[in-house]
Order: structure tokens, then C-alpha cells, then sequence
């Protein structure tokens, strides 16, 4: 019998403007933010919460604890959403209020872990502008490293990022971006401009779209990821037309497993006609430590999910979720009170889709679901 595809993902990975300004390498730190000029006070605010950071550390350091998690694991695919433009571009798109990069020779921050996929199709990735697309791209091909949801045309942007799982299939990931995340308009790609894969709305009409892009590369074997940047970055809430469209995806359009993403927090997970829905992963690496306002959502926390998925139907066999948080921007593996909330909370926000957790002896989290019947 054949083995499962191993997918690795995580949440938002923003090693941008803080945390680029720690590694070996750092940018500029001049930002044009409402509060902040200087990317270097997101680093004061982290050593005031958690204590002294050392600078520069090397590029392995950010990953921490969960180096030793991929490597025990092995992941046929590892993907992540990279919500940072790579550049030195000074070109910051104007009104965005917001600037992530990092410098592109920081980028083995990225490779240090054995990154095959980012997906691109978020409000960040352009926050440099068209110069910050453009070098964000030529260096992850320089890198080696597959992305979706970004180029410099829509042709490009919304093509897949096809990974070959040796003696299996392949794994095509296609990356979304839905307004709804604070992805400006005028970063859509078109015909013959640069830009994000930027979903019209989420209706069926689009959803049938996505069916003809999906039929164009899937074949017997493969597996297909849509990995989407949708929704706002707090509240529990899931809004019905994204789990109507997850459904869509994955009913009419050949989807099989769905990575969404854009919420500073975990969300709840379904488990639709065998298919796993991750409407949001959480937070995994960001700067925000430090910053004050939101704390009963517990950004700091997320977790490593692992999912392991039949290559013939598509269907989850299982879904591991390691629990982490962010610290000295590093993950660090958590269990007791941490590691108990989100069980907590992943069982309270699964219980409308029939899905909950069971911790294992190591803290590990498995996630169960009612089996349902295909219609």
C-alpha cells in the first residue's frame, strides 16, 4: 500500500522588519509606518517582554525548536505562507501604513529549514512595491525555493508551485488572496502587470474558474493545496461564504486540502467529505511580541501542523498539531497551560464542524473527526 503525502505547514511567517533587523544581514531600518520609523523599536519591544535577543543570530535561530520537529517528522512538503516582501527596495507603497522586508541576504533564514513552497498572495508582499515584487521573486528562484500567488504577470501568479513527492505523486500548490485580508486591489495581477493571485469575490462563478486551473495539472496521484489569505486578524468567527467557497473548492474544483490563512490566531478546522479545511492557521513567526491590546487571543501561540494525506482520494489520513510560540523571535515548543489552551480552543471552535483534539503522551495533538458520507 502506498504511504500518505506528509504536508508541514504553518501560519503567517513574517521574519520582515524586527526580526530581519536581528539576522546576520539587516535592511534598512527606516519604515514609513504611523507609529514607527524605525524597524529596530519592534525589536526593543520583544527584549522588554522576553528579555535580551542576541544580534545577529544566525540563520538557523528563528526556527528553534521546530528544526528538530522537521527533521524527526520528515515532511514530504513543507510549506509556508512568507508575509514579507525580500528586498532593499525603498519604493514602500504609499498609504499601506505597514512595511514588511526583509533583506534577500537573509533569505537562508528561509532555506535553513528546508522550505520547498511559499505561498505569496498576501498583503505583504508587496508593501516595497513593484521593485520589492520583482527581487522578492528573482530570490526565491535564485534560492531554489517554489512560490505561488505572486508574479510578474497573472498568468504566472496564479500557476501552481508543483512539488514531485519521489515514488508517490506530486503536490500542487496554488495560492489565493481574498480582500477580505487587507490585499489592496491594485496589487491584483493582470495580463500584463505584476501582482498577486487576488480572488474577485468567492462565489461559484470564481470557484468554477479555479475547477479548469486545477483540471490542467492534476493527474492520478497528485494532491492539491489551496492555500488561501483570507478573512480578518481577529475573531473566532468563520464567515459562511468562506466555508461555503472551502466547500466549492473542494466539491467542484478538484481542491484536496485547504490552508487558509490571514488571522493572528488559531481557528477551527473541518474536515469536510474526508477533506481537510484549516480556515486559519494562527500566527507562526512574527514581531508583534511585546505588542499589547490582544492578549486573550493568545497570537503568540500556533502550531506546526502536519498532515498526512492519501494520494489516491486526497482524503486526510491524520492531522498532527504540534503547539508552539513565538519567544525572542524563536519557536519554541509549549506544553502545559499554553499547550492547554489551544486544546481548549481548537475542541470550542471545532465543535460546529465535528472536529476535536486529543492530546498525546508527548503533547502532540491529533486531531479527530465524525467520518461523513459522500453525497
Amino acid at each position: 500500500m502506498q504511504n500518505p503525502v506528509s504536508i508541514f505547514m504553518c501560519g503567517d511567517v513574517m521574519i520582515g522588519r524586527g526580526i530581519d533587523q536581528i539576522l546576520p544581514h539587516p535592511v534598512d531600518p527606516h519604515i514609513y509606518e504611523w507609529f514607527v520609523t524605525d524597524a529596530r523599536r519592534y525589536v526593543d519591544l520583544a527584549e522588554r517582554c522576553s528579555g535580551a535577543i542576541p544580534r545577529p543570530v544566525s540563520f538557523d535561530y528563528i526556527w528553534g525548536d521546530a528544526l528538530e520537529i522537521l527533521r524527526r517528522l520528515r515532511p514530504d512538503v513543507k510549506l509556508i505562507n512568507l508575509e514579507t516582501s525580500v528586498t532593499t527596495s525603498e519604493d514602500f507603497w504609499p498609504g499601506k501604513g505597514i512595511n514588511y522586508r526583509m533583506h534577500p541576504h537573509n533569505f537562508p533564514a528561509i532555506t535553513a529549514a528546508g522550505i520547498d513552497v511559499c505561498a505569496l498572495a498576501n498583503n505583504h508582499v508587496m508593501d516595497w512595491g513593484y521593485q520589492g515584487l520583482e527581487e522578492t521573486l528573482r530570490t526565491l528562484k535564485e534560492s531554489g525555493v517554489r512560490c505561488a500567488g505572486a508574479g510578474p504577470d497573472l498568468s504566472s501568479a496564479a500557476g501552481p508551485a508543483t512539488v514531485a513527492v519521489p515514488g508517490q505523486g506530486r503536490v500542487h500548490v496554488f495560492s489565493f488572496g481574498d480582500a477580505s485580508s487587507g490585499i489592496p486591489g491594485e496589487w491584483g495581477a493582470g495580463k500584463e502587470l505584476a501582482g498577486v493571485n487576488l480572488l474577485p469575490d468567492l462565489s461559484d462563478r470564481t470557484a468554477e474558474r479555479l475547477r479548469e486551473s486545477v483540471r490542467q495539472v492534476k493527474q492520478e496521484g497528485d494532491v492539491v493545496v489551496a492555500s488561501i489569505h483570507w478573512g480578518g486578524n481577529w475573531g473566532f468567527e468563520i464567515p459562511p461564504e468562506q466555508i461555503d467557497f472551502a466547500h466549492r473548492l473542494i466539491d467542484s474544483a478538484g481542491v484536496d486540502l485547504i490552508h487558509g490563512h490571514s488571522s493572528h490566531h488559531v481557528k477551527g478546522i473541518e474536515v469536510y467529505r474526508g477533506k481537510l479545511i484549516i480556515y486559519g492557521c494562527g500566527d507562526f513567526l512574527t514581531d508583534y511580541e511585546g505588542i499589547r491590546g490582544k492578549e486573550a487571543y493568545h497570537g503568540d501561540l500556533g502550531f506546526m501542523y502536519f498532515a498526512d494525506v492519501e494520494g489516491k482520494t486526497g482524503e486526510l489520513e491524520e492531522l498532527r498539531l504540534m503547539p508552539t510560540r513565538v519567544r525572542k523571535f524563536q519557536v519554541v515548543r509549549v506544553s502545559g497551560a499554553d499547550s492547554c489552551w489551544l486544546r481548549d480552543t481548537m475542541n470550542l471552535q471545532g465543535k460546529g464542524f465535528g472536529t476535536h483534539v486529543e492530546e498525546t503522551e508527548d503533547q502532540t495533538l491529533l486531531l479527530r473527526w465524525a467520518q461523513t458520507v459522500k453525497g
